[in-house]
């Protein structure tokens, strides 16, 4: 704020020499409407407000000081009438107070919305452009965010110094309801002046962060689609990444319920004895900046089936029966050595018993398991 020595002529055209705040004497002179600060209102017949159609905004102190100010004043004619008597200016005093209420109510909203951020949401930071300074001069924020520029002086405007240019130049601008607004994609640190004033010191820097990336997460073991008899004993696996952190935990579910959480490595787990039936096995992995990330597979737990005599067909073939009941899906799987299991068949029985016929019997010794599908 300026203060200058003012030299004028009273009534008696003898020059009087006053000390006085620059801007009040200006108004006075003026005859310009004044803020409570002494500040010109250059605009007494609109809002600022967030965006073209947005709410309105708390930094908008001259209209919060038009409605103290009515709010306090008193004026005869719209005072409560007398018990018994109506007064013609009853529903207008009750429209007033109900117009205030909302302009309070719309103010305090859109500042609960405009500081409010949530995760994954860009954010969005304001820098005040005033007299011969940027306020902050140095503003921090993330790759995707925004600064908004409020000038809240006059005949400035907001260069990049950034080679090459990191936006383009706004407007020099006098008005003091102007915004200008860069979005900022790419982590880096972002200078830049007003050219009109730059001599006098009105630079200021804006600082991006490289976005944070969530972890990511994958079940090495079991493979999607995979069938287990019952009841079983599942081995989970899984395997994480983090670009901008580091894992702390993995947490194990079977459905919606967790049974097991890792925080070091092997990143294994084991489920209890799950009964016959159709199962998603999910992995949620959790880093040290709250970000998360999800893997899911579904198996399939089925219920043994006691398999019939078997015996050779042919040189290459092996045939067997097993119970089934028609219409109902069935798997036919084969092992060497009882851990790895190869599906064979796959198919809707069509009567009890059910033959089936290895064709590809070749080894010395095999053992085969039929097992019961999900079925509609």
């Amino acid at each position: 704020m300026v203060t200058k020595r003012t030299k004028y002529f009273n009534n008696n055209r003898r020059p009087v020499l006053l000390s006085t705040n620059y801007n009040k004497f200006m108004a006075r002179k003026l005859r310009m409407i004044t803020a409570t600060g002494g500040n010109p209102v250059a605009d007494n017949q609109n809002s600022i407000t967030a965006g073209p159609r947005g709410l309105l905004r708390m930094r908008d102190y001259e209209l919060l000081e038009k409605l103290g100010r009515q709010n306090r004043g008193r004026i005869p004619a719209r005072l409560a009438a007398p018990a018994g008597t109506f007064s013609s200016d009853s529903t207008l005093t009750l429209r007033v107070t109900m117009q205030n209420l909302y302009k309070a109510f719309y103010t305090s909203a859109a500042f609960l919305w405009l500081s409010s951020t949530f995760s994954g949401m860009a954010a969005t930071t304001t820098v005040s452009v005033q007299n011969d300074k940027f306020v902050p001069s140095i503003s921090s924020i993330n790759a995707g965010d925004s600064v908004v520029w409020h000038w809240d002086g006059s005949d400035h405007n907001v260069t990049s110094t950034s080679h090459p240019a990191a936006w383009t130049a706004s407007a020099t601008v006098t008005s003091t309801t102007f915004t200008f607004t860069n979005t900022f994609n790419t982590a880096g640190t972002f200078p830049y002046e007003c050219t009109i004033h730059v001599t006098e010191g009105m630079l200021a820097t804006i600082n991006v962060a490289a976005a944070l990336s969530p972890p990511t997460v994958s079940i090495t073991n079991p493979v999607s689609g995979a069938l287990f008899p019952a009841p079983a004993s599942v081995t989970m696996g899984a395997a994480t990444t983090d670009a901008s952190g580091t894992v702390t935990n993995v947490q194990f579910l079977v459905g919606s319920t967790v049974f097991s959480n890792r925080t070091t490595a092997p990143i294994v787990a084991v489920t209890n004895n799950l009964p016959a039936g159709s199962y998603t096995l999910s992995a949620i992995a959790t880093d040290n900046n709250g970000l998360k990330a999800t893997n899911t597979v579904s198996i399939q737990v089925f219920t043994p089936i006691s398999l019939g005599s078997g015996a050779k067909s042919s040189a290459t073939g092996f045939q067997f029966s097993y119970p089934a009941n028609s219409g109902l899906n069935y798997v036919v799987q084969r092992s060497t050595d009882l851990n790895d299991w190869i599906s064979l068949s796959t198919n809707t029985a069509t009567a009890n018993p059910t033959i089936f016929t290895d064709g590809h019997a070749t080894n010395n010794s095999a053992f085969y398991r039929v097992g019961l599908l999900p079925n509609p």
